[in-house]
């Protein structure tokens, strides 16, 4: 059995790829840099975009409020970006937006602007 087990440890030391003869023959294996490699500490604002608001570096929320111009009578609303319920123009009764499963769809026509800090 110590034989087996001594035949074993010498495959095993032979086949590991972190061994002494293993980074002698490799040097470049452990300073190597692929340019794949993406920076943790600073991401970039679209990786952080398309990550989960939970899973984002900083959490921050997907929703937000916005004004909307009616393409009739060119009066702005204030309205949420995740609406449940349909907006309509204060002044002439036109749907500005109908409720999706996310986010409200404007009506064609109708412009937006996303309402600042």
């Amino acid at each position: 059995q110590q034989l087996l087990h001594g035949r074993l440890s010498q495959c095993a030391r032979a086949a590991c790829p972190s061994s002494a003869s293993a980074r002698q023959t490799n040097p470049l294996a452990d300073a190597m840099v692929l340019p794949s490699d993406i920076d943790l500490l600073h991401p970039t604002a679209e990786l952080e975009k398309q990550k989960h608001k939970l899973k984002r570096l900083v959490q921050s929320p997907n929703s937000f409020f916005m004004d909307v111009k009616c393409a009739g009578c060119f009066n702005i609303t204030t309205v949420f970006s995740h609406s449940q319920t349909v907006v309509l123009c204060g002044s002439c009764n036109a749907v500005l937006c109908q409720p999706t499963g996310g986010r409200a769809r404007l009506t064609e026509g109708c412009s937006f602007r996303r309402k600042g800090d």
